[in-house]
C-alpha cells in the first residue's frame, strides 16, 4: 500500500527551514513582459516556438545560483520544470519542447541538482505545471485527435522523471489547477482541462520520494495527499490578492511572493521590496507557522537581477544573526499585531519588534510565566515588567536593530 502523505521526517524538515528560493525561469524570459506573456499577448504556438532558436542563457551558472540561495540563508530552491507556456526546462525524454533542443543544449535542473548536492545546504524541489498551453493532448485534442489520457500519461510521466532523475528533491509543487477560476470565452481555451487523476499522482511522489512534500497551489481547501497549504501572494489568513483561502487547515504553511511585481522577469518592473520588508514578510510567516518562498525570475542570460540578489544577501546578513529566531521555529504564543510578532522554539518566545510608537514595547496577551527578557543578538537584558496583564518591554533606541529588534523571552 502506497504512502498518502510526506513522512514524519520530511514534514519536519520542510517546517524547519523556513525559507526557500523559488525561480521562475524560461523561455517567456526572453520576451521579458512576465511568465504569462504567452497568454496575456495572445502569442500562437507557431509564433512562441520561435524562442526555442532563441534562448541561449551563456551566463547562467548554477554554483552561483545555489552559492546566493545559501548566502540569503534560503534552505530550499523550486524552480519551474515546465510552466503553463508547455516548455521543459530539463531534458525530459517526453517531450522535444525542451531546453537540451535550445542553442543552450545544457540540462540547467541537472546543473542545479548536482551544486545542490555539492553544497549539501541547500535542497532542491520543482514547480510543475498541470494546464499546458502548447501540448496538444491539452489545448488542441479535437484538432490533434489526441485524448485527455494523453496528456495525462505525459504530467503523470514528467513527474515521475523528476523523482527519479534528480536525487532526493525537496519537494513537488504543483500550480494551474484553480476549482474557484472565473472562465470565460477568451481564456476557456488556456485554462479548462479535465481530472488530473490527483490520487495516483500523489502516491507515486510519496512512494518514489518518501520525504518530499507536495503543494498544489489551487487556492482552495487540501485535499488528501496535499502536504502543505499554500497561499500566494499573502500570508496565512489573508486574501489581498483575491483568490487565496482565507481558512487555515491542519497542515504546514507556505507563502510564496515576489521581490518585485512579477513571477517572470519583466522589463521595467522596478518596485523591489526594501530589504527591511522582506526580513518583515519572513518573520511575520514565521509567526503564523509558515515558510516564505521568495521568488526570483532570472534574465534570458541567465543571471539573477543584481537588485534580488543583493536584497537576498542582506536578508542572510540578518540571518546570521537572528536565525535562532527563525529557523527551527513554530507560531509564537505572543498576540501578532502591526508592531509586534512572535515566533517560539523549546520553551522560548522570540518576540519580533518591528515597529516603534515609544520605548515601551506593550504586549497584551503574553503568556504569564515569562519574566526573563534579553536581546537576542548580543544577550543584553531588556526591562520586563507587567501591569496587569500586559507585559511591557522598555527598549530604548540604542538597543534596538534597524531592522527588527529581536527579544528572548523565558521563564
Amino acid at each position: 500500500m502506497t504512502a498518502k502523505t510526506a513522512s514524519a521526517k520530511g514534514l519536519k524538515w520542510f517546517q524547519d527551514i523556513r525559507f526557500g528560493m523559488f525561480i521562475h525561469w524560461g523561455l517567456y524570459s526572453l520576451i521579458a513582459h512576465g511568465e504569462w506573456v504567452m497568454h496575456t499577448e495572445k502569442i500562437a504556438v507557431p509564433e512562441y516556438e520561435k524562442l526555442v532558436q532563441q534562448f541561449n542563457p551563456i551566463k547562467f551558472n548554477a554554483d552561483e545560483w545555489v552559492s546566493i540561495a545559501a548566502d540569503a540563508g534560503q534552505k530550499y530552491m523550486v524552480i519551474t520544470s515546465r510552466h503553463h507556456d508547455g516548455f521543459s526546462m530539463y531534458n525530459t525524454a517526453l517531450s522535444e519542447y525542451k531546453v537540451t533542443n535550445t542553442p543552450f543544449k545544457r540540462d540547467p535542473l541537472r546543473e542545479l541538482a548536482d551544486a545542490c548536492a555539492r553544497r549539501r545546504d541547500v535542497k532542491l524541489g520543482f514547480y510543475s505545471s498541470l494546464l499546458d498551453w502548447h501540448h496538444p493532448a491539452y489545448r488542441f485534442r479535437k484538432e490533434s485527435g489526441l485524448a485527455w489520457s494523453d496528456y495525462i500519461a505525459f504530467l503523470h510521466g514528467q513527474v515521475r522523471e523528476l523523482c527519479t532523475h534528480f536525487g532526493d528533491i525537496a519537494c513537488i509543487w504543483f500550480d494551474g489547477d484553480w476549482p474557484a477560476h472565473a472562465l470565460n470565452e477568451e481564456n476557456a481555451h488556456f485554462l479548462a482541462g479535465g481530472p488530473f487523476e490527483y490520487e495516483k499522482l500523489y502516491d507515486m511522489i510519496h512512494t518514489l520520494q518518501p520525504d518530499a512534500v507536495v503543494l498544489n497551489n489551487r487556492h482552495a481547501e487540501p485535499i488528501v495527499g496535499e502536504d502543505v497549504q499554500g497561499f500566494e501572494q499573502d500570508l496565512p489568513g489573508h486574501n489581498t490578492a483575491g483568490f487565496n483561502a482565507e481558512k487555515i487547515f491542519d497542515l504546514p504553511l507556505e507563502t510564496c511572493m515576489t521581490i518585485n511585481d512579477h513571477w517572470g522577469v519583466a522589463a521595467g518592473d522596478e518596485n523591489h521590496k526594501s530589504t527591511a520588508h522582506l526580513v518583515h514578510t519572513l518573520v511575520r510567516a514565521a509567526s503564523a507557522g509558515s515558510n516564505y518562498l521568495l521568488n526570483v525570475g532570472p534574465t534570458a542570460l541567465g543571471e539573477i537581477l543584481p537588485q534580488h540578489t543583493m536584497r537576498l544577501r542582506e536578508m542572510g546578513g540578518w540571518l546570521r544573526l537572528y536565525g535562532e529566531s527563525v529557523y527551527g521555529t513554530r507560531a509564537g504564543a505572543l498576540p501578532a499585531t502591526t508592531d509586534v510578532v512572535s515566533t517560539c522554539r523549546d520553551g522560548v518566545q522570540y518576540a519580533h519588534v518591528l515597529n516603534y510608537a515609544s520605548d515601551v514595547v506593550k504586549l497584551k496577551g503574553a503568556p504569564r510565566h515569562l519574566q526573563q527578557a534579553t536581546l537576542l543578538r548580543d544577550g543584553s537584558p531588556v526591562k520586563l515588567a507587567w501591569q496587569d496583564d500586559i507585559l511591557l518591554l522598555t527598549i530604548p533606541y540604542y538597543q534596538r536593530d534597524p531592522i527588527d529588534t529581536v527579544v528572548r523571552l523565558a521563564a
